[in-house]
């Protein structure tokens, strides 16, 4: 069925008004287009966010994840775990470096990566463990760093979706080696396109922002110490960032009202149980997130009443480019089962309270019939 969106209730949306316009004019009127004082400023204030040492702007989340694989050393030869139900994005970042992904499979109460279903993973060419915080939630830091230490793994965070989520009180993307954050068009903050690279450690910054400003240590030279690219976001998409940044606060306390909401009402239907969130997480609900039974007709049903919503993420064995990268001796029952009974609700800002009512109210009838 082809959606028409005109007139729905959308999955996800971004809030944009005028004051991001205002600070696009801003970078118009200077003609400043590239890295400039503007990116400066999106990088304080996600660093005020988070409280991370360094902050470094890209082009998206991808060239983050790149980068930060790149700085820990990652290259041919080398393997890197990372969860089975996760954007593809996370994979293809350690295939671009030209190391291997290895699937592993997720927990089945937070769906984030599961370290003891790692330890059969571990070879001689293991060097990296990628956390996802999935959906707006953390990993679990704790058992990652130990298992990590165990095996003397670099840690890298793919934080794509965690903006502002903390464990243990602490911004993720701290705890591991380095993170990354993703501020595509449907993220909790957006910039359209561009990502931020996180770490406290300085080398592994200085190794970043070489990696993304064609391997210089400074900008507007024709001296290239290293190798290096083209990684740069643009003053344009900073701009956006900047006046997304001060509406992060608001975001996050009505995708919480949100999600408090759906599962308060939601809590009696038996086949619609919402995610576990680990107790030891602020999460930030990107999506507010549900295993359902009979997913594909609760899906058709809710569309056909003007509903949008979103399936979980094709786990990574069953993607079509990997076919060759499968290990056909694992398998991935939690993966398989979160794509097939998992869904996610209208979770946007603009959210009003009698369209949360409406999508409430035929979850009900759906499963009352």
């Amino acid at each position: 069925m082809k959606e028409n969106l005109i007139g729905m209730i959308l999955q996800i949306e971004p809030w944009i008004d005028d004051s991001e316009l205002q600070a696009v004019k801003r970078v118009i009127d200077s003609t400043y287009l590239t890295e400039n004082q503007m990116t400066s400023e999106f990088e304080q204030g996600v660093q005020k966010i988070t409280g991370a040492k360094n902050v470094i702007a890209t082009s998206n989340g991808t060239t983050a994840l790149y980068c930060g694989l790149k700085a820990l050393n990652i290259g041919y030869g080398d393997e890197v775990i990372v969860p089975n139900l996760t954007f593809v994005a996370s994979s293809n970042a350690v295939i671009m470096t030209g190391a291997k992904p290895v699937f592993c499979e997720i927990k089945a109460d937070t769906l984030c990566i599961d370290t003891i279903a790692a330890e059969k993973l571990v070879t001689e060419k293991t060097k990296a463990i990628m956390p996802v915080h999935l959906y707006g939630q953390s990993a679990d830091l704790v058992a990652i760093l130990e298992f990590a230490t165990k095996y003397n793994l670099k840690v890298i965070e793919d934080a794509a979706q965690a903006i502002g989520v903390k464990f243990k009180g602490e911004h993720v993307s701290l705890q591991g080696d380095v993170g990354a954050i993703s501020f595509y068009g449907n993220k909790t903050i957006t910039c359209g396109e561009g990502g931020i690279i996180l770490t406290e450690n300085d080398e592994i910054a200085l190794a970043c922002r070489r990696l993304k400003n064609h391997g210089r240590d400074r900008r507007g030279t024709f001296v290239h110490e290293h190798i290096g690219f083209n990684f740069s976001i643009t003053e344009l998409q900073s701009a956006i960032g900047v006046a997304q940044l001060e509406k992060l606060p608001a975001i996050i306390q009505k995708k919480q009202e949100i999600y408090d909401v759906y599962r308060q009402e939601l809590a009696g239907i038996p086949q619609f149980q919402i995610l576990t969130i680990d107790e030891r997480c602020s999460p930030v609900h990107w999506f507010t997130s549900f295993y359902a039974e009979n997913r594909a007709d609760l899906e058709a049903y809710l569309l056909n009443s003007g509903i949008q919503t979103r399936r979980f993420f094709c786990p990574l064995h069953q993607q079509p480019c990997y076919r060759d990268m499968v290990d056909k001796s694992q398998s991935y029952p939690i993966s398989e089962n979160a794509y097939e009974t998992g869904i996610s609700l209208p979770s946007s800002y603009s959210l009003t309270t009698e369209q949360q009512e409406l999508v409430i109210a035929k979850i009900r009838d759906f499963y009352q019939n």
